[in-house]
């Protein structure tokens, strides 16, 4: 059976991998390809050498953009982690209506990036109101926006990953912790945390390339205002592809650049967070 299965696997794979090979590795190839080009349609591009990437270096829009999404990504993966991880402890001590509290928690990943983005505008622009200020007043207000925008939609995915962990802590190794007299600072730090090493790895991950690949809740709650001091790195390429003329090619040479850092980030921190686990 087992043979037979092996025999016909390519003709099971052959259907996923074309649909991958046109809808993905296809158009990336094109894409680099055109990011050394000039062009406004796929038709008539002229090859033009480095002055796409040697254009966005001098992009003070770009430069800023990618420094802001640095800041963000730092800031949100911190955050979403220590209070989704909090939450999860909390909600693993057999508290009453902790089902309850877990589907509330949720809820808001399954509200889209565009409607999210809209609600708190809203009601960040009414608390603001009363100070004077708006979302796009400054840069700041529109950083922490966005903060506390990620901080409400992400944390109750990241909650329930981190449960499953906790949940498959042995409680003989708990026991024998707490018989051998560890106090809780001891017990979270090396027994609790270790064990969930793994969850760490996928929520750190998750939290890592979502805060660095944001544009739904940014063109929603600030549209990068004011005068694009809020605008994230995904934001600025889709405004330099489609809004300023003679600009395409830089937009596609920006949109390879923001694969290249996404994809070397996430390996970068896929292999830190697998040594701590191997060390564990």
């Amino acid at each position: 059976m087992e043979k037979s299965i092996r025999k016909y696997f390519p003709v099971f794979v052959l259907p996923t991998f074309a649909a991958f090979t046109a809808g993905f590795i296809l158009p990336f190839l094109m894409g680099i390809g055109l990011s050394f080009c000039r062009f406004t349609t796929v038709t008539d591009a002229e090859f033009i050498g480095l002055g796409n990437y040697t254009k966005i270096i001098s992009d003070a829009t770009f430069v800023h953009a990618l420094w802001f999404t640095a800041l963000f990504t730092i800031v949100s993966v911190i955050t979403i982690n220590v209070l989704a991880f909090a939450i999860a402890m909390l909600l693993t001590k057999g508290i009453r209506g902790t089902n309850l509290f877990r589907t509330v928690f949720f809820m808001p990943n399954l509200i889209g990036g565009i409607v999210l983005g809209y609600i708190w505008q809203i009601l960040l622009n009414g608390i603001l109101e009363n100070f004077g200020k708006t979302l796009t007043y400054s840069s700041a207000y529109g950083f922490w926006g966005l903060i506390i925008l990620m901080n409400w939609q992400q944390i109750g995915y990241m909650m329930i990953i981190y449960i499953a962990g906790i949940q498959n802590i042995p409680d003989e190794l708990i026991e024998a912790a707490k018989m051998d007299g560890a106090p809780a600072g001891k017990l979270l730090f090396h027994v609790t945390i270790p064990m969930v090493m793994p969850s760490i790895t996928i929520c750190t991950f998750l939290t890592l390339t979502n805060s660095f690949k944001l544009f739904d809740q940014n063109l929603a709650l600030t549209a990068g205002e004011p005068s694009n001091r809020s605008q994230m790195l995904a934001l600025n390429i889709f405004e330099t592809f489609y809004s300023r003329s003679g600009w395409e090619g830089a937009g596609q040479a920006k949109a390879v650049v923001f694969f290249l850092i996404v994809a070397l980030i996430a390996v970068a921190q896929n292999r830190l967070t697998r040594s701590k686990e191997v060390q564990q």
